[in-house]
């Protein structure tokens, strides 16, 4: 039986459903994942709490420890916005005797799957058009026409790097989708264990 936990990772544009699946699939007592809490240098939003939703560290603090190499990977999103996973919680994770579930961005989730080659499985979530994700934003109703604007052009970037994950699963259907990508992880750690 494989000793290191694996590493699943989930990426998607914004609006794609990302966070509904993930908290359909990290229910799954079988699966035995844990979610790591990234790192940003933004501001909490609404109820978001620190160590909870998202470690939130002012502009010096996260190049402090991009500097001390503190993170498996950190990217830049938009300009000045930075996310990034912390070493430390893989270490917290792979402790407990947890797979690690990773919610990244897509440059990212490459840069994981590039480090831990046989532990990581990259999962792509896409919409099923670019319009159906416009018109999934708008009922959002959390963002300006702006930045809605700005969210579509960086999924029609982000959507390019689907053919370098594992798998691209379309979620036109957040019940299928969400079987679908349980079924892909449970069988990743399945032949891990053999």
């Amino acid at each position: 039986m494989n000793s290191k936990p694996g590493i699943i990772i989930i990426s998607a544009p914004s609006g794609t459903g990302k966070s509904s699946v993930i908290e359909k699939i990290i229910e799954d007592p079988e699966l035995r994942l844990s979610f790591s809490i990234s790192a940003t240098n933004r501001l909490p939003r609404g109820e978001e709490k620190d160590g909870q939703h998202y470690f939130f560290l002012t502009d010096e603090q996260f190049q402090e420890a991009i500097l001390q190499d503190q993170f498996v990977e950190y990217v830049e999103v938009y300009p000045g916005r930075y996310y990034g996973t912390l070493k430390r919680e893989l270490q917290r994770i792979h402790g407990e005797g947890y797979n690690l579930l990773l919610d990244i961005d897509v440059e990212g989730a490459l840069v994981v799957k590039e480090k831990y080659p046989s532990d990581t499985l990259a999962i792509f979530l896409a919409p099923p058009s670019l319009e159906t994700l416009r018109e999934r934003l708008i009922k959002r109703a959390t963002d300006s026409p702006d930045v809605i604007e700005e969210r579509l052009k960086r999924a029609g970037y982000e959507l390019k790097f689907a053919p370098q994950f594992d798998y691209t699963v379309v979620n036109d259907d957040l019940i299928i989708c969400s079987d679908t990508v349980r079924s892909l992880v449970k069988q990743f750690l399945k032949n891990r264990e053999q």
